[in-house]
């Protein structure tokens, strides 16, 4: 999902001039161990939202955790498998479709205390830089806005594999994870307990779990 980057693959010098350690080095490394599977699956995908969930889970009363999904969004992805660091998406979420299981809930997400669906419809993601870090883990960052505040985020991104299924349709599927502080995009809102500690937790863990289909012509 948002998944992959739009910066170019740097030219890398001869060993001899750059330490084996160097970022870059390491990079064009691990691309050359890129399964040949992940080269076949160069193209445009698009999440496929019945099998896929763009998630959230935060501790609740410091005791439980509280999970949501978002139901509406859309999605533009592009990936490289050969170069992973060409690869680029965006992801677009309509935040009042969160789903916590609870009416209620969900309505004071989607209020002024957290979202404020009606002056902030939509968060977005859209990805910066991808690194291809080993096997078959990425390391992503983009751009997530949150109401009127943007910040970059770090993603761990899986491969878990493709296959062609029983209707003819190609697909990917890729597991992401990443934790956040909420307040640094301006969500603020919480209730403090008696014995200490908050009512929601400020750390929000994002997961993204993706099922994308290739995109036809």
């Amino acid at each position: 999902m948002g998944i992959f980057s739009r910066r170019q693959t740097s030219v890398i010098d001869p060993p001899s001039a750059v330490d084996s350690d160097h970022p870059l080095v390491q990079t064009a490394a691990a691309d050359a161990t890129l399964d040949p599977a992940l080269r076949a699956l160069t193209g445009h995908w698009t999440i496929d939202r019945p099998h896929s969930r763009i998630g959230f889970s935060v501790r609740h009363a410091m005791v439980t955790t509280v999970r949501g999904a978002f139901a509406d969004y859309d999605s533009t992805l592009y990936f490289d498998g050969a170069r992973p660091s060409q690869s680029r998406a965006e992801l677009v979420i309509r935040v009042a479709s969160v789903d916590t299981g609870v009416e209620q809930r969900d309505g004071h997400l989607v209020g002024r205390d957290f979202f404020d669906a009606r002056r902030y419809p939509e968060m977005t993601f859209r990805s910066t830089v991808t690194v291809h870090e080993a096997g078959e883990t990425f390391r992503m960052t983009g751009d997530l806005t949150i109401r009127d505040t943007t910040r970059p985020v770090e993603i761990q991104l899986d491969y878990l594999g493709s296959v062609m299924d029983p209707f003819g349709y190609e697909r990917a599927g890729f597991d992401g994870t990443t934790t956040i502080d909420r307040r640094d995009w301006g969500l603020v809102y919480n209730q403090r307990l008696k014995a200490g500690g908050s009512m929601v937790s400020e750390k929000v863990r994002l997961q993204f779990d993706i099922s994308a289909i290739r995109a036809t012509a």
